[in-house]
């Protein structure tokens, strides 16, 4: 009598469980690494020049006064009044100088406002 064992090992290899991993670990890298919308800025170089002419400037000082222009403003006017200064224009920019010392959140406020009404941000340098 011969009897066949049943027990064989078969020598394929099943893919389906390796594309679960690759596929798992595809999502959860795709997951991770989408960084949220961060504000869209352009930082010149200390040596160099910003060629737009047109803009708008907003200063911020020390002791938290904001200045639109030259012109001093309150913080609950600053998107109303660079809405109404933007408004004709091409360009749509605003020069962002931030004081020394003045906390972020007083320039991200204000970036922040610019990014809601889509108006790009120039970061003033000072010149080395």
């Amino acid at each position: 009598m011969k009897f066949k064992g049943r027990n064989k090992v078969s020598p394929e290899f099943s893919m389906s469980s390796m594309t679960d991993i690759v596929f798992l670990l595809l999502v959860f890298f795709m997951l991770t690494s989408n960084a949220p919308n961060a504000l869209d800025m352009i930082l010149p170089t200390a040596k160099g020049k910003s060629t737009n002419t047109k803009t708008v400037s907003v200063s911020i000082k020390k002791n938290s006064r904001f200045y639109i222009n030259g012109s001093k403003v309150k913080k609950s006017e600053i998107e109303g009044q660079l809405r109404n200064l933007l408004a004709n224009s091409e360009s749509k920019t605003v020069l962002l100088r931030a004081e020394e010392g003045v906390p972020i959140e007083q320039a991200v406020s204000v970036m922040d406002i610019a990014n809601r009404n889509r108006f790009k941000v120039i970061l003033a340098v000072k010149p080395k």
